[in-house]
């Protein structure tokens, strides 16, 4: 199940790509102030050690973000700063026993985005959330966990729309609601189609 889900999210993200350097007329200009970037998402990876190094994570979410500033900043690091919050209807954990089926909110994501280079805008990113499952994640722990973690990504700003392809970090972890609290950490590759536009 790991293995296909990692296979789903390359071929995904290779087929953006593909999308994303194909010809069009592309948007020079990037998102201003009191813009808003509306998207949905799709990511998936597994655990990087420990215990929980096996398990498998795939997720889908949408997200409502809102530019706070005009660009500022030194050098290559100016940029705008956006604040979004998540919502995650579907969220997989693939564990050694069973597999978990869940949902999340992110309530708080801060999200760097640095002057466009012609139709490509870097960014990082960091932020964190709640995850409600059936069963525990990681098994024998708890049903409610809290995340947290960062991404680093690149959004390909078209003439209406954006894909943004990521490498994210994702720690899932209990916060001491029960014990043991091994967590699990993650990286995970996300690919989201969206767009910034007027309120």
């Amino acid at each position: 199940m790991a293995r296909r889900v990692r296979l789903i999210v390359l071929t995904a993200l290779l087929a953006a790509l593909g999308f994303a350097f194909a010809p069009a007329a592309f948007s020079q200009a990037g998102p201003v102030a009191g813009e808003n970037e509306l998207q949905i998402w799709t990511g998936g990876g597994h655990g990087i050690n420990g215990s929980q190094s096996g398990d498998g994570i795939w997720n889908l979410g949408l997200r409502f973000g809102l530019i706070l500033a005009k660009p500022h900043g030194p050098g290559f690091l100016r940029g705008q700063l956006e604040y979004a919050l998540e919502v995650v209807p579907a969220f997989v954990v693939v564990q050694k026993t069973n597999t978990a089926y869940g949902a999340g909110v992110n309530p708080f994501a801060f999200k760097w985005m640095m002057n466009p280079r012609g139709s490509v805008m870097p960014y990082f990113e960091i932020g964190g959330g709640t995850l409600f499952t059936n069963t525990n994640v990681p098994e024998k722990t708890s049903q409610i966990n809290f995340t947290s973690g960062g991404a680093l990504g690149l959004h390909f700003v078209r003439s209406k729309f954006t894909i943004s392809p990521e490498v994210r970090f994702m720690h899932i972890s209990n916060a001491g609601l029960s014990n043991p609290n091994p967590g699990i950490n993650t990286i995970q590759f996300r690919i989201g189609f969206g767009r910034f536009g007027q309120k």
